[in-house]
């Protein structure tokens, strides 16, 4: 948030329900309708200003849903910004069983209670292709969470996906030998750099 706030955009961030300051106890639809709940709030309050989505982990599954439904009632954000993101929540749990267990406190009724793990699809993959908006996905190659094929996967799909034609798709790996792992890409001298230019060209693009 800092990093953002110093290039000069305004963050809005909120708990999922259930954690933090939140209330309620959270479930897939739940954090999507918040999500949608907060970026009307934003837009009713922004002016011209774009507006852009950014998910991070299991935020990406959260930005993937609200951005599908705000393309197919025609308001898409100005852009979406992944950071660190998988394919869907069933491949994640099989390419690095427990890892968000391991690394959400809190999570675990991911995998603990059969009965949430059953709704529970976060479907960045099948999202993607109803998603028409400038995307960007930043994925370490050492990330221990979030295993860097998916994102990588997940790039490809997108990338060859006909609602991204009119749009830029863009992916930025780090190498291993910087050592941003699942959650340190905001430590990244050219972080600045790659969003300037990446959200300069998105501001200029066409949108339906």
């Amino acid at each position: 948030f800092q990093v953002l706030s110093s290039l000069g955009y305004h963050v809005v961030t909120f708990d999922y329900r259930g954690w933090g300051d939140s209330i309620g106890s959270p479930s897939e639809r739940g954090m999507t309708y918040d999500a949608l709940h907060v970026f009307d709030w934003i837009k009713a309050r922004s002016g011209d200003n774009p507006v852009y989505i950014w998910g991070h982990s299991l935020g990406t599954g959260v930005a993937t849903n609200l951005v599908r439904r705000l393309c197919e009632r025609e308001t898409p954000p100005d852009a979406l910004i992944l950071e660190s993101p998988f394919t869907n929540i069933r491949e994640e749990a099989r390419s690095h069983p427990f890892s968000i267990y391991r690394y959400f406190p809190g999570f675990d009724w991911f995998f603990l209670d059969p009965i949430t793990t059953s709704g529970i699809k976060f479907a960045n993959d099948e999202n993607v292709k109803y998603i028409s908006c400038s995307l960007l996905i930043l994925h370490a190659e050492d990330d221990p969470v979030v295993p860097f094929h998916l994102g990588k996967k997940l790039y490809n799909i997108a990338a060859t996906s006909r609602s991204f034609r009119d749009y830029k798709v863009q992916f930025v790996p780090f190498h291993t030998d910087l050592g941003y792992r699942h959650k340190y890409i905001y430590r990244s001298p050219e972080l600045p750099r790659i969003l300037r230019e990446f959200l300069g060209k998105s501001e200029h693009e066409h949108h339906h």
